[in-house]
């Protein structure tokens, strides 16, 4: 791979506010790119191929995974993949951008090790596990079963915190998008 721009990992567990962070850099921003992940699930709603994600089936997925073409890929859920093109990389630094990954921490770590100095790992946490799961109540969109779920993964999510250059206490939205800013800029001249 041609390494021309520099990566800015955002990983976190959910809830914590970093798709809200890499919405509002994205906006800020124009010489970042976002990039957008390969799955074997479904389409969802109004989501689009080549927009929100590229939708493949398990075979071109699995094809692709045995021609080397993913910087890092897993199987989330039994039978339901995730992953990152080589190719998504490329077309981004090819138009002289930065690239953007909002992953979940696994994905984050093998992004960072793929990446080395030339990526910039940041991880999004909440002040404590009691916020999160007031902030979880108050989407009102999970049951308690899910709400329950979500809590013990993220307290496992948490134990990843120290693979990542850089953590972001996600306890005040103004606060977080502003070290994030700052954060990236630092990274972006070094």
């Amino acid at each position: 791979m041609t390494h021309k721009g520099k990566a800015f990992i955002f990983s976190a567990p959910s809830g914590s506010g970093k798709t809200t962070i890499v919405h509002h850099l994205l906006n800020q921003r124009d010489d970042l790119c976002f990039s957008i992940s390969a799955t074997t699930r479904e389409a969802r709603g109004a989501e689009k191929h080549g927009q929100d994600y590229y939708f493949l089936s398990k075979e071109e997925f699995n094809n692709r995974v045995n021609q080397d073409e993913f910087v890092e890929w897993e199987e989330v859920y039994p039978g339901c993949c995730y992953g990152t093109l080589k190719s998504e990389v490329e077309r981004i630094w090819a138009e002289g951008k930065h690239v953007v990954f909002d992953v979940d921490v696994k994905g984050g770590v093998s992004l960072k090790k793929y990446f080395q100095e030339q990526a910039l790992a940041v991880f999004v946490r909440i002040p404590d596990l009691e916020t999160l799961e007031a902030r979880l109540r108050g989407r009102g969109t999970d049951e308690e079963g899910a709400i329950k779920k979500r809590l013990a993964k993220a307290e496992y999510e948490l134990g990843f915190e120290e693979n990542f250059d850089i953590s972001i206490i996600n306890d005040n939205l103004e606060n977080a998008l502003k070290t994030s800013e700052e954060t990236l800029q630092k990274f972006i001249e070094k």
